[in-house]
């Protein structure tokens, strides 16, 4: 198994692509080892002494961490990202009913005749950010949308990178203010 790795614009967190689908569905970001409990995979890394971020994507793992030098953590991170993938284990485990775990990313929120607005800022980051945000290891979600400003929780590499805010001013921002009549703010949550 060949793992390739990409640095992402947040120099403390590097991607990783197994050659294979990661994860089926939405992605995950975890931020602490109890919230890792429902992945073996995450789990393993966050063994790692000096991991303490994990995102799984749809076909890349980015792994954060803190002062430590990736020359120290790397090849720890390709053992346990290659042991875990020949071992057969699932990604995310299974609840007792058989249904994978369930995502705790809280409610939405907006105004009910805000709907048809939020449908379109939604299919935007869906088809136009989303994509551009997954190629640097990470991943942006609605969080909800009041009196112009749409809020969005950055994840993965995103999180915590010294662009982030550059990219929700200056591209996010833009483009859904173009797109959207009555929008004219983004803000991070």
């Amino acid at each position: 198994m060949f793992i390739q790795t990409e640095a992402t614009p947040n120099p403390a967190t590097l991607k990783f692509l197994p050659g294979r689908d990661v994860l089926d569905g939405e992605p995950r970001d975890f931020r602490s080892p109890d919230a890792a409990a429902i992945s073996p995979l995450a789990m393993g890394l966050f063994a790692i002494s000096g991991v303490n971020g994990v995102f799984l994507g749809s076909d890349f793992i980015s792994v954060t961490k803190d002062d430590t030098n990736w020359a120290h953590i790397k090849p720890a991170i390709l053992g346990v990202i290659m042991d875990h993938f020949l071992s057969g284990k699932p990604v995310i485990m299974q609840s007792t009913d058989g249904a994978p775990h369930e995502l705790a990313g809280g409610e939405e929120f907006f105004e009910p005749q805000d709907s048809e607005t939020v449908e379109v800022i939604k299919e935007l980051l869906s088809t136009r950010v989303r994509p551009a945000v997954a190629m640097d290891g990470g991943d942006i979600i609605f969080k909800g949308y009041k009196e112009g400003t749409v809020f969005l929780h950055m994840q993965g590499a995103c999180s915590g990178c010294p662009s982030s805010t550059a990219t929700l001013k200056n591209g996010i921002e833009n483009l859904l203010r173009h797109f959207v009549p009555g929008v004219e703010a983004v803000q991070q949550v």
